[in-house]
């Protein structure tokens, strides 16, 4: 069907035809392909170029390297039948549905838009290559989906592989149905482990595994555009054998086993070849067969089983033959965007009924207040409350788009909003502003259309807030000064590596520095950070993610000013690993004084904090648990001060002061100085890990007291954070990857090879069942790592890519400040690198 805009916003009152889908899964496993079909299936592109028109890839270096480098939103209409809502059992107000679909990448550079985009929605379809099967990007994007307690449904991609004549040149597998029916359960299986293993959702969210014969999977050719769910062919097949659809649906997987001479079905095999299992007789050799008489071009044969199916074929198409034949019959009675969009619809929930557990997960103010219960609702007539996952580059130079999710009340062109940025703490000012929404649009793929209005349930972009907003933020109305945030998002992937960026004309800084800007506001997860008048370190989460960037510098953001960079440098963590002694600190007037303590925090809490279950917003409760089973005083949860960097990272500051103390006059900039310190440690300016910093005592002078200005208090808390770290025997961490590489049996020598030559430890060797595709896990500091990739494809003729995913981080033994270790060099020459006055040992 065809749609305009003004369809578009009158489906958007209506929240039970509302379905937020974020489309996710491993590299190169077919999820824009498949988007084209769904695409092409609501009229904005022919179905013709639905393979190839990758109408989510918007970039040119996506077009170029076949990769979708940023997740991309679309909205479309999608009308179904009544004959296929017969079963559906929900809320709905008519047949069509808005569907707000958004493509993520399958790099694990770029993990980041994917969790950006499973924020603001409510269901993701996993695509899974059925061949690959579950990889580790697949694991990882599972994980994500149920941390942000997003429903998943099962998509396995690329069933064409399965079927000879099909599979593509140079390749031939010789499978019969119940090979094949053994490789598509085993994938099923490994992706309902992994969601095992994350607690299978939450009690909330219900069970979460997914079931072929309950519609919650479907089998697809992305590039062929044709896809089933079991229930497709029960519909099919029920008539025939006299059977209930619902009974028929049931007997198309497991240990269900037809015979086609006795016409009675088993639990077991009996050995006769008659007897074969439900999903081989009647969807895999139904598929073959039709497949089958295309190659063969029995055509004859061919248009009375599609006779039989109901299905007819444009005589213009009669004259096709071979695969092209195959795809237009398939896509005609198969078509992938009915199984697909049927699958979601019945699946994925509403945003009226997501939003009902999501509250929980999302808002860190308290879960009875006006603004919780109205996410809770969905209120149209509640409060705003949005939350702006990510910053668009706008066509014109400098302007960026704020793109989010609604989630109560509604947001309006022109109306003032506060935003509360991912640094604001309630009662504080910082990171709080308030502006005016100059514009709002829908996402139309590469193409956006103004609205008047976005109402809770929706997603939408806004022109006017890119001053205010770098990455994310909360909004509301500006009225709404009660309101809390909705909490910050927590990536998967990290800065790992960076390289420095000098301008080299000084006519050229003012370019270069809002160039700068511009791309640390573009990218979710690259770090800029200033070292100098005319340099810039630049901080990606891997190889090929620090190369778009400063690609996307280059091209879009310096304006034509000049750069030098200079060659990769591992982005290390600063740590301690004993307790220094008391530390004090005096303003320079002699009025303050400030006595802290640096020890380690316990491996558990790390992690803790890593995986999102500790953080400033933790339940009490929870978080004294979480204390306790590290062997902390659990009276010490309430002495948490704040977490950092960006109020949520592994290093902790607690307030153990006794008795009268000023603390509370300076808490403010003591917080603000904290999270700056956290992000810069004392060694090399890196990232503090696992350090807790205890404040035993704080004396601010009366009349420092009503000063208006923080020039005494700045110096002396960074002075006092700094040598607290210094004198608690310092340490750098090293990122180490887990890296992942599949490959057939013939390119194994030559792997391994590579990583011996990067002393790369393999801990993990098997052949994927049912396939010649063997997968290597192995473990590799990532100052080895550059080069990787393109090693292998150069090795392989570009048949093996490795998937490098941060793992841990591994203490370096040496005394960074004991002169002439391993250690102290690795500061002297990346302070020399970061223009960094030399460190005193």
């Amino acid at each position: 069907m065809v749609f305009s805009a003004a369809e578009l916003c009158e489906a958007m009152d209506k929240k039970d035809n509302i379905r937020n889908v974020s489309i996710v899964g491993h590299l190169s496993h077919g999820k824009s392909t498949l988007a084209d079909s769904l695409i092409a299936a609501a009229g904005i592109i022919g179905q013709e170029g639905a393979v190839d028109a990758r109408m989510t890839d918007t970039r040119a270096d996506e077009a170029e390297r076949g990769i979708s480098i940023k997740s991309t939103g679309i909205s479309l209409l999608y009308e179904m039948q009544d004959e296929s809502l017969k079963a559906y059992k929900g809320e709905r107000d008519g047949n069509r549905f808005l569907m707000n679909l958004i493509d993520s990448p399958g790099h694990v550079d770029f993990s980041a838009e994917v969790t950006a985009a499973l924020r603001i929605t409510d269901g993701a379809m996993v695509i899974v290559d059925c061949i690959e099967g579950v990889c580790v990007q697949t694991e990882t994007v599972l994980r994500q989906a149920l941390g942000e307690m997003v429903r998943p449904v099962l998509c396995l991609n690329k069933m064409d592989q399965l079927f000879p004549g099909l599979q593509g040149e140079g390749v031939k597998r010789e499978l019969d149905g119940e090979q094949v029916y053994q490789i598509l359960n085993n994938v099923i299986q490994n992706a309902s482990d992994i969601v095992s293993a994350c607690g299978n959702g939450t009690p909330h969210l219900g069970d979460v595994q997914f079931y072929p014969d309950k519609g919650n999977v479907a089998f697809s050719a992305g590039i062929h555009d044709w896809a089933f769910t079991l229930p497709t062919f029960a519909k099919i097949c029920a008539p025939i054998l006299g059977m209930e659809e619902s009974q028929m649906v049931t007997k198309l997987w497991g240990d269900n086993f037809y015979n086609h001479v006795t016409k009675k079905w088993t639990n077991v095999k009996t050995g006769s070849k008659a007897c074969q299992r439900g999903f081989v007789t009647f969807c895999y050799n139904t598929i073959e067969k039709v497949i089958q008489a295309c190659m063969d071009n029995q055509k004859d044969e061919l248009w009375r089983m599609l006779h039989k199916f109901g299905v007819s074929i444009n005589d213009d198409d009669k004259n096709l033959s071979g695969v092209a034949l195959v795809k237009r019959v398939m896509q005609t009675w198969l078509p992938a965007s009915s199984a697909l969009f049927e699958m979601m619809i019945f699946h994925l929930p509403s945003p009226l009924k997501a939003q009902e557990y999501r509250v929980e997960n999302l808002y860190e103010g308290p879960l009875d207040d006006i603004y919780a219960e109205a996410i809770r609702k969905c209120d149209p007539e509640g409060p705003l409350m949005m939350y702006v996952s990510k910053m668009i580059p706008a066509s014109d130079v400098g302007g960026f788009f704020a793109f989010g999710r609604v989630f109560s009340g509604k947001v309006e062109t022109g109306m003032k909003v506060r935003i509360m940025g991912p640094s604001y703490v309630s009662g504080m000012k910082r990171d709080l502003y308030v502006k005016r929404v100059e514009r709002t649009v829908i996402w139309m793929g590469r193409d956006q259309d103004g609205v008047g209005y976005a109402s809770c349930g929706n997603l939408v972009g806004m022109v006017g807030l890119d001053e205010c907003i770098i990455k994310g933020a909360t909004l509301t109305s500006q009225e709404e000064v009660d309101a809390c945030p909705i909490r910050a998002m927590k990536f998967s992937v990290s800065p790992v590596m960076y390289v420095t960026v000098e301008c080299k004309p000084l006519s050229d800084i003012p370019k270069f520095t809002q160039g700068m800007k511009r791309l640390e506001k573009s990218d979710l997860v690259v770090f800029c950070s200033q070292v100098g008048q005319r340099t810039y370190t630049v901080a990606g989460a891997g190889e090929l993610h620090l190369e778009i960037c400063l690609n996307d510098l280059r091209g879009c953001f310096l304006d034509g000013a000049q750069v030098e960079v200079s060659g990769p440098m591992v982005c290390l963590c600063e740590t301690v690993l004993d307790k220094s002694c008391n530390v004090q600190s005096k303003s320079r007037n002699g009025h303050n004084s400030l006595t802290m303590v640096a020890c380690p925090l316990d491996e558990k809490l790390v992690q803790a904090i890593d995986d999102g279950l500790l953080g400033p917003c933790t339940d009490h409760k929870v978080r004294s648990k979480i204390l306790g089973e590290s062997g902390w005083d659990v009276s010490l949860s309430d002495k948490i001060l704040c977490f950092g960097p960006n109020n949520r990272g592994p290093n902790i500051v607690l307030d153990m002061c006794k008795g009268r103390s000023d603390l509370n006059l300076l808490k403010e900039t003591l917080v603000e100085c904290f999270q700056m310190a956290s992000v810069e440690g004392a060694l090399i300016a890196e990232r503090m890990r696992g350090i807790c910093f205890e404040i035993h005592d704080v004396v601010q002078h009366t009349s420092e007291k009503f000063s208006h200005t923080k020039n005494q208090l700045i110096p002396m808390i960074k002075e006092a954070i700094n040598d607290c770290q210094l004198k608690a025997n310092p340490r750098l961490l090293e990122p180490v990857y887990m890296v992942e590489i599949q490959a057939p049996e013939s390119a194994l020598e030559i792997i391994y090879g590579i990583l011996n030559q990067k002393m790369s430890h393999v801990f993990q060797h098997f052949q994927r069942e049912g396939t010649q595709l063997f997968i290597l896990r192995s473990y590799l500091n990532v100052g080895e790592s550059f080069g990787f990739a393109e090693d292998f494809r150069a090795a392989t003729s570009g048949e093996v890519t490795p998937q490098c995913v941060l793992d841990h981080w591994d203490t370096l033994s040496s005394d960074p400040l004991m002169r002439n270790s391993l250690s102290w060099g690795m500061v002297l020459d990346i302070r020399k690198a970061k223009k960094l006055s030399p460190l005193q040992s």
